[in-house]
């Protein structure tokens, strides 16, 4: 079974995770630290392969209301260009999926400073971390 890949865009940094072989759980891989779009989306391919995902699930940070924001309108743009790549540079059908992420961040930070981890170590890894979150809640609404 592929496994997914999940993404936590932001504009500094970009936080991502993949699931396990069966869809239940996710494991955070590495936090990107953005230079540019060409860039960026090459090393989310690369890990796409290294992975063998074909879904890409990208958390959509929509406003509590639910409307778009600023940062909703950049990451459907960068989600439109990541597919975009994945089309033109991948020898399978890789899907981009785009996935409410209102209270990531905030469960994300909750659950590791539950865990211990200090201020430094949240700093660092949150948007890993809520790679993992936007992804374990989707693997739970979209069972493979």
């Amino acid at each position: 079974m592929k496994r997914v890949l999940g993404l936590d865009v932001g504009d500094v940094r970009i936080g991502v995770a993949v699931s396990d072989e069966l869809g239940i759980t996710a494991r955070g891989l590495f936090t990107l630290i953005r230079t540019n779009i060409k860039t960026d989306t090459q090393r989310i391919l690369d890990a796409v392969i290294a992975n063998d995902c074909s879904k890409v699930v990208i958390g959509l940070p929509l406003n509590l209301s639910g409307q778009d924001s600023v940062q909703t309108e950049k990451t459907r743009d960068f989600a439109k260009k990541l597919e975009n790549k994945l089309k033109s540079n991948s020898k399978q059908d890789v899907s981009v999926i785009m996935y409410d992420e209102r209270f990531t961040t905030v469960l994300a930070e909750r659950a590791m400073k539950e865990a211990g981890a200090g201020r430094k170590k949240v700093r660092e890894s949150i948007d890993r971390q809520a790679a993992v979150v936007i992804l374990e809640d989707w693997l739970r609404a979209n069972p493979l």
